[in-house]
């Protein structure tokens, strides 16, 4: 068995510096003088030569922080409620809902969000089109609410029972054993939360291309119009072979890989510091 997880372990990292070397490999022109003042800059302008993906970073970073922002703290009150705030006859039922949710496809979301959100945002506002940063990113936050609100979960099931009788023997309340004790003795769980729901929300394309509207533009307000990294891979790969809108799309994909990896490796580098100083 140990030979079995390793190999399978060998396959699983051999498997990701493929796509980072595939990655590099198509991105490459980005790491020329040429390439570089042609694709890392402020202007997407293919008429003019311009390639420039720094909005659609700037895009993928907003729109993720955006719903991040709507998302993580509603699912720590999921889970706040589930874990002694709301009344148990309702907590099988919310979690349920949760875990369905977590299998609705990101398709089903984007399909039923755009025929709703946008008409909607342009009656309330009387401005724009609808397809706009705060559409996409409530429609985003609800997309991963369910990872964060299930990473939690595991988190907490484990810690709860431990502490729920000693929080009950001194005469806390729900309230205060949840926020008192599981949400400061979970700094780690909450890290993990936080990261992998914001890797979902960085990752998604659906949303992204179907409602944040597309426009390569660093918004203004959230009723303006993003375009995200992952929906400029989809709108170029479907339109363009070769040349430089073409290699933008793989140098967009290298930039998400560097800051997923990124992420991850500074994750691990905090959870370790933690333990070491604890």
């Amino acid at each position: 068995m140990r030979g079995v997880f390793g190999t399978a372990a060998a396959i699983a990292v051999a498997a990701v510096l493929s796509i980072f070397v595939f990655l590099a490999y198509f991105a490459a022109p980005i790491f020329t003088a040429e390439g570089a003042a042609r694709m890392l800059n402020w202007e997407w302008r293919p008429t003019e030569g311009s390639y420039g993906i720094f909005p659609m970073v700037v895009g993928s970073f907003v729109l993720s922080v955006f719903a991040m922002a709507l998302a993580f703290p509603t699912a720590v009150l999921v889970c706040a409620f589930a874990y002694g705030i709301g009344p148990r006859w309702l907590v099988r039922p919310v979690m349920a809902v949760v875990n369905l949710m977590t299998g609705i496809p990101t398709i089903v979301y984007a399909f039923a969000a755009v025929v709703t959100i946008p008409p909607l945002l342009r009656r309330t506002f009387e401005q724009g089109t609808g397809f706009s940063l705060l559409g996409a990113g409530c429609v985003l936050a609800v997309l991963v609410l369910p990872t964060i609100v299930l990473v939690l979960d595991s988190n907490w099931r484990g810690l709860a029972p431990t502490t729920g009788f000693t929080t009950a023997a001194l005469g806390m309340s729900p309230t205060q054993h949840v926020f008192g004790v599981l949400v400061p003795g979970s700094r780690t769980g909450l890290l993990a939360a936080f990261v992998l729901g914001f890797g979902r929300a960085l990752g998604d394309t659906m949303i992204a291309l179907m409602l944040a509207g597309n426009v390569p533009l660093v918004p203004d307000s959230p009723l303006d119009s993003v375009r995200a990294l992952t929906a400029h891979i989809g709108v170029v790969m479907s339109l363009e072979v070769g040349g430089p809108g073409y290699q933008s799309a793989f140098a967009s994909g290298f930039f998400l890989l560097l800051v997923t990896a990124a992420i991850s490796v500074t994750v691990r580098w905090l959870a370790r510091r933690r333990r070491n100083d604890a």
